[in-house]
């Protein structure tokens, strides 16, 4: 498979979310179509909802985690361990590269934001905020860690 790292910054500079933007990118390979990823992962942004707490990639790389080795049997303890696991896995590896996951410490911005309504998308933003760079981050370690690619 090649690679789809480009694919998934070109889509978040379209004007999607960081979150919609990895997790589209990839859902495909796990069953999903492009529109409900897209509607799925849209309240991730921002750090969900523009909170600013986790990252939306962050969140996208764990949906995607889900989707690829999710438990759907409340008994399987060890189906819960192992998708949890697998989670922190590669939120570890997101935040050896970032030092933190939580979107206000990437962004270097204190607290909530007031509004939920999303910036204006220029070309300011883009040059001004981490976020393509961090969805490439993302995409490469779902590349390596999902789809068992070398990078």
């Amino acid at each position: 498979m090649e690679s789809r790292i480009e694919q998934a910054v070109s889509t978040f500079e379209e004007g999607f979310t960081c979150a919609q933007s990895v997790f589209a990118t990839y859902a495909d390979l796990f069953g999903m179509d492009r529109e409900t990823a897209l509607k799925l992962a849209s309240p991730m942004g921002g750090g969900i909802g523009r909170m600013r707490e986790v990252c939306g990639v962050v969140s996208a790389m764990a949906l995607l985690a889900g989707l690829k080795e999710g438990n759907t049997d409340p008994e399987n303890e060890e189906g819960k361990e192992r998708i949890y696991l697998l989670t922190r896995q590669m939120a570890d590896k997101f935040k050896q590269k970032n030092k933190t996951i939580i979107c206000r410490e990437l962004l270097g911005i204190e607290g909530m934001e007031e509004s939920a309504k999303p910036s204006k998308r220029t070309k300011e933003y883009y040059s001004q905020r981490p976020c393509s760079r961090l969805v490439a981050d993302a995409s490469r370690i779902i590349e390596e860690m999902l789809l068992n690619k070398e990078m």
